[in-house]
């Protein structure tokens, strides 16, 4: 029994992550091109004729552009909440009415063997979540485009084997960068992005240093550099006392292309 896990892209470009297990293949939001998800899943060597189901987010263009289309190619199932579907439905083209599977945030569900509870966010979306993922003894927490992460958030993926947590933006880049200030003051709300910063603080308070694997999403391509949001984590969670070379794994996602493949057994 094994859950895999991998990002196959992470930035304002779009986003999309795949995690299976013995009997379940699916991905979390489908952010680009159906061609262009069919070659970064090939890059894996997944075929997107084994996926069970598209989890979505939110509404936003870099979590569903490829939604409908990979929907409608492979006749898969989409996972989204109500308000998100009403939103997303505009864009997306036909679905399927049996591919229409509407859960509530904050309930679990399950797909074949894996249990899903999708957790509330803060983000400039009409009903964006977070996904948990459980499967025998693993816990995945992906939680990435909030702009404040509550106490109830940080209970609920307490104890996950790995983090996916976005790091999306260096204060200074962006207050100092070409930005309007209109777009500044969103990013920087509470239902705009986590900040290296942020992230970094939020996982020096959840983690516990028993080989967790930690990655980084969201990362902004003009406010951030993977330097500074790799630095900036890690020191914040040397503060704690966790030793990053030893106690656990902080990596980074891409804009561009996979990571690796993680395992859990």
């Amino acid at each position: 029994m094994e859950l895999r896990f991998c990002s196959l892209s992470s930035g304002s470009s779009g986003n999309c992550q795949y995690i299976e297990t013995n009997n379940t293949r699916l991905l979390v939001d489908a952010g680009f091109s159906g061609k262009r998800i069919e070659a970064l899943l090939g890059s894996i060597g997944v075929s997107p004729t084994s996926l069970d189901g598209i989890l979505v987010t939110h509404e936003h263009m870099d979590h569903i552009k490829g939604v409908g289309v990979l929907s409608r190619r492979y006749d898969l199932p989409v996972y989204a909440n109500m308000n998100t579907w009403r939103e997303m439905g505009k864009i997306i083209g036909e679905v399927k009415e049996k591919n229409i599977r509407v859960f509530e945030t904050d309930k679990y569900l399950s797909i074949n063997d894996i249990d899903i509870y999708p957790i509330k966010v803060f983000h400039d979306a009409i009903e964006p979540v977070g996904y948990i993922f459980y499967y025998n003894r693993t816990k995945v927490s992906i939680v990435t485009d909030t702009g404040w992460v509550n106490d109830s958030i940080k209970s609920a993926i307490k104890g996950s084997n790995l983090y996916l947590l976005e790091a999306n933006h260096d204060v200074t880049m962006l207050k100092e960068g070409s930005y309007p200030w209109y777009l500044k003051q969103r990013i920087l709300s509470t239902r705009g992005h986590l900040s290296n910063d942020d992230a970094g603080r939020i996982l020096g308070e959840v983690i516990s240093g028993n080989g967790e694997i930690v990655l980084l999403g969201h990362l902004s391509k003009e406010n951030n550099t993977e330097y500074l949001a790799y630095e900036t984590v890690k020191e914040k969670i040397l503060c704690q006392g966790i030793d990053i070379s030893r106690d656990i794994t902080l990596g980074l996602t891409y804009r561009d292309r996979a990571t690796k493949v993680y395992s859990f057994k």
